[in-house]
Formats: structure tokens, sequence, C-alpha cells
């Protein structure tokens, strides 16, 4: 009955489909760092990939269109003291993006339409209340300018990017050891965590309660990854007692025992699941592999189907995976993931194999677009929303570039100060210049005098 199942799918011939060696983004010497993050973040004006970098940490951001060889002079996001460990886009402005280094802090960006023309050091903000280094960050879905951020510190915080504060703090008596992995539910209602401690914990993070909890949903003792899935459903990856991969599902309100549970191979990398809400499957990319395997998830047993593999030579270093409305709707693209090797980041498109040049309804039902549905405040206050969803009927047409509001004196003003490369410089500004030099030419007159003096005296001598 379940093969029944599997093969009336529509998503049953999904393949991938490596870019053309003219497509990928070439000399690009991606971090040597062991983290288990996907050292890559992608949307639909530009591409972000942690980069090893002398004297600090940086990544490098390319506008999606810049394919072909990188030049090794590219400018960079290079504010960090230490290496970037994990960097995300906000799902509500383009141009913006995060980044949590070992140097304990999480900085926030604003790329300039048209990617870099000069080394970016100066952040819209830093977020500094960790005390070990950040290894996680992650933009709330549907409230503008929440991002969350986990540390080695065994602390989750939760920031008001517009104000600069942590609004909340979830700490090491939630998570008594390193956190793997965080994830926001599609209304950004709850968190669903996996830690060191063999436990994965959905929590309120605005309560700062644990609403359910499952101990070893995988015996073995590498990281396990948790993600939620449709339904009130989470997906976890781990590995058996005997090292063996495993993909599992559970019932978020059941977690005695997994809805399903498949054993993959016996690779040693960790598996890092990405799921699209809109056509219910789940990616699973292993770290250190060649590999990308994807299943249904259907609402009735056996609830995991197994669809295929897409399988390269070469292993896979990190990955990022673009939002639905950076995707090519006219080619039946379901998908699309950057694979970074360790000089190049190869796009890798899903597709279903269809005929029709119309616009395929099944297939892209109304998806989450640009705007926030909730302010900050309304978030905290108690409010919850789901995406507000558009239509790719027509393709999807980014807005705008919105420049990201910061209320903090400090980083208004040094941002008046100094003018992007090639603006006008405001008249405040043109008049402290002004008087910074009248202050110096006093000084050097000031000087003058006193050696003019000294030399009348030795001369007397």
């Amino acid at each position: 009955m379940s093969r029944q199942v599997v093969r009336s799918s529509k998503f049953r011939h999904v393949f991938g489909q490596p870019a053309k060696a003219d497509q990928c983004y070439e000399d690009v010497r991606v971090s040597q760092t062991t983290w288990d993050s996907g050292f890559c973040a992608v949307n639909p004006k530009f591409v972000a990939l942690i980069c090893e970098a002398s004297g600090g940490g940086a990544f490098l951001v390319l506008s999606l269109g810049k394919t072909g060889r990188v030049d090794k002079n590219a400018p960079m996001v290079c504010g960090h003291t230490a290496p970037v460990l994990d960097i995300a886009w906000c799902p509500h402005n383009d141009n913006v993006i995060a980044s949590g280094s070992e140097d304990c802090t999480v900085m926030v960006w604003e790329i300039p339409d048209g990617g870099l023309t000069l080394p970016l050091r100066e952040p819209v903000v830093t977020l500094e209340g960790h005390t070990k280094r950040v290894g996680i960050v992650a933009w709330h879905p549907t409230a503008q300018n929440v991002l969350l951020s986990a540390g080695c510190d065994n602390v989750i915080l939760v920031w008001d990017v517009g104000t600069g504060a942590a609004v909340l703090t979830l700490g090491s008596d939630v998570h008594p050891d390193t956190i793997y992995s965080v994830d926001w539910s599609r209304d950004g209602a709850l968190i669903c965590t996996s830690c060191r401690d063999k436990r994965v914990r959905i929590i309120e993070p605005r309560k700062g309660t644990v609403v359910a909890e499952k101990d070893r949903p995988h015996e073995g003792t590498r990281p396990v990854r948790a993600v939620f899935v449709s339904d009130g459903k989470i997906l976890t990856t781990g590995f058996s007692r005997m090292s063996e991969r495993q993909v599992a599902l559970w019932d978020t309100k059941h977690l005695e025992e997994p809805l399903s549970l498949q054993e993959l191979d016996t690779s040693s990398g960790v598996l890092l699941p990405f799921f699209d809400p809109d056509t219910n499957i789940v990616y699973l990319c292993g770290k250190g592999d060649s590999s990308i395997r994807y299943f249904e998830i259907t609402s009735e047993a056996p609830y995991l189907h197994y669809l295929s593999m897409f399988s390269s030579k070469e292993s896979q270093r990190g990955m990022g995976y673009m939002p639905k409305r950076g995707l090519e709707v006219n080619k039946c693209e379901i998908a699309r993931f950057y694979k970074l090797h360790e000089r190049r980041c190869e796009p890798i498109a899903m597709t279903v194999p269809r005929k029709s040049d119309l616009f395929q309804e099944d297939l892209y039902p109304p998806t989450a677009g640009p705007d926030a549905a909730l302010t900050a405040e309304e978030w905290l206050k108690g409010q919850d929303a789901g995406p507000l969803l558009i239509s790719l009927k027509d393709g999807y047409v980014p807005p705008k570039s919105r420049e990201l509001r910061v209320n903090r004196g400090l980083d208004t003003g040094r941002r008046k100060a100094a003018p992007e490369a090639g603006g006008t410089p405001s008249l405040d500004a043109i008049h402290r210049l002004e008087e910074e030099m009248k202050k110096l030419q006093a000084t050097v007159q000031e000087l003058q005098k006193r050696l003019e003096s000294l030399e009348e005296t030795v001369q007397a001598k």
C-alpha cells in the first residue's frame, strides 16, 4: 500500500540538475572550520559564502548573476575578529544578513543593491550578549527585525534588531550543554532545539517554557538536527547506536514513539534537513558526502515517503537553500541548492519533469512573501501570525531595497558620519570636518611658535 502512495505522487520523478560550469561561482576559498552549519545563505538577490580569511572572520557576498571566476581580491564582509560560523539572510529584507562568530558577537549587515564594491567593515548593529562563540543565527519567519542566536555558552538570545537589545533569554538551565540546532515554527510561535544532552525540545520562547521534549530521538552519540514540518510534526536526523544515519518523523503531541524511522547509510557526515512547506518535501543534505536525499511527508501512514536521491562525485562542504520566490517557475523548478565544494559554489536545481509551459498551480501554491506579518512589539506581546503569502503566477519581482531602521543613536550616528563610497556627506559631517581642520591648523601654528622660540633660545646660548 505504501508503495502505491509513493508511486502516485507528482514528485516521484523530481530530479536534480547541476548548473553548467559558467553558472557556478569559481575560485572561492570555502571555510575549513569544522562547525556543522551550511556555510552558505542565498536569497533572490545574493549568495553569501563563509570563506577562509586571514586575521579574522569574513564572508563573501555576490550578486546572484555574478557567476564565473570570483576575483581573489573581491570585497568581503569582514568586521568579525574571529571566524564566522553561521550566516542567515533576513526573510523580510533581501539586503540584510546576520552573522554569528567565534568572537562571541552577532552582527547585522546591510548589503547595497548590486553587491559590494569595497570591503564592508561596519555592521548596522553589533549584538553583544554571548560569552562564548555564536554558532547559530536564525531570523523569525513572520515578525520584523526579530533574530535568534545560540552560542556555545548554552544560551539562546532573541534580539530586537531595531533596538539592538536582547529581549528574551533562554539560559543554560534550559540547555545544559551545546545546542546543535534551532528551528522556528512556521508562525514563529515555537522553537525546536536539539542539544548535546541528547534531548530535542519544543520551547515557547516568550514564556521560556519547554512545551515538550524527547530524550534520545536517535541512540547514537553524534549530533542530532531537528526541524518543524507541517501539521505540528518535527523531523530529526541523527545516528543509530551502530553509527548508521537515520531520519525520523515525530508528532509533537505524542513523542513516545516516532511516526516513521528510517535508516539510510553508514556515512559519518551530519544530515542537514531543509523543509519546503509548499510541497511537503524535506531534503537531507549530508555534510561531507555527495548526496541530497528527498522525502515527501503525508498526513497518513507511513507518513515519510522516500522519493529519490541526487548524487555527484564531489562531496559538499556546505549547502545553501533558495527561498521559493527565487526559483524559476517557468521551468517547474521546486527547489534550488547551492553546494559548496572546496573552491567552488555549484547551484543544483530540483525540477518536476513536465512538458507544459503553462504555470503549474499544483506545484506553486501561494508561498511566503517578503513582507513581515507582525512587528517585533506585537510578537513580543503574544501575537502570532503565519507568513503573508504571495502568488508566483507572474514571476516574483523583488521589491525596492528597504533600509534597516535601527533606533540606537550610536549606530545611527556612525552611519551618518561614514557615508557610503560615492555618496554625498551630510552638512553636519562637513561642518565637523571643518571644525577639526581649524583645530589642527591652530595646533600646527602653536607648535611652529614653540619651535621658533626654542631656536631663538639655542642661538642666544
